[in-house]
C-alpha cells in the first residue's frame, strides 16, 4: 500500500513574481487588478492588489486561481448548466469567469493564477501576458 504521494507546488518566489508581473501588466493596460496565486490544493501562496482596484476583485481573482488549480484548465471553459451550478456547488470557491490559468513549469503542474479587475477578456489577456513572462524567466530544465 502506498502511504504517501509527492506533489509539486509553486515556490513563493515564483508566485510573488507572477503577482508582480500581473500588477505591472495591469498598470501598463490601465487596469487596476487583483492577482492571486494558489498551489495545487488551492492554498494561497501569493496575492497582490493594485491601488484603486475594485473590492470584489480580491475574491474573484482567488476563485479564478482556485478554478484553474482544481481543474488544471483556464477558467471560462464550462458551458450551460455546469457553468451556472459550479459556484453554487462549491460554495463559491470556483467560478467560470475568464482570467484564471493553471501554472506549469517544465511540464510540472504547480498551481493556479487568477486575475480580476478588468473585463473577463482584459483579465485573460493580462493572465496570458503573465504566463508568457513567467515562462521566459524560467530556467531551462
Amino acid at each position: 500500500m502506498q502511504r504517501y504521494i509527492e506533489t509539486q507546488t509553486i515556490s513563493y518566489e515564483a508566485a510573488a513574481a507572477a503577482v508582480a508581473l500581473a500588477l505591472e501588466e495591469g498598470k501598463r493596460r490601465n487596469v487596476a487588478v487583483s492577482a492571486t496565486v494558489v498551489d495545487p490544493t488551492m492554498g494561497l501562496v501569493a496575492f497582490g492588489r493594485a491601488d484603486g482596484s475594485m473590492p470584489h476583485s480580491v475574491e474573484t481573482s482567488r476563485r479564478k486561481a482556485n478554478t484553474s488549480a482544481s481543474s488544471r484548465k483556464p477558467s471560462g471553459w464550462m458551458q450551460g448548466d455546469f457553468a451556472v451550478a459550479l459556484p453554487m456547488g462549491t460554495n463559491n470557491l470556483l467560478t467560470n469567469i475568464r482570467g484564471g490559468f493553471p501554472l506549469q513549469f517544465n511540464g510540472h503542474f504547480v498551481g493556479g493564477l487568477g486575475i480580476a479587475g478588468g473585463t473577463p477578456d482584459q483579465d485573460a489577456e493580462i493572465g496570458l501576458a503573465v504566463l508568457e513572462s513567467l515562462n521566459s524567466l524560467a530556467p531551462a530544465a
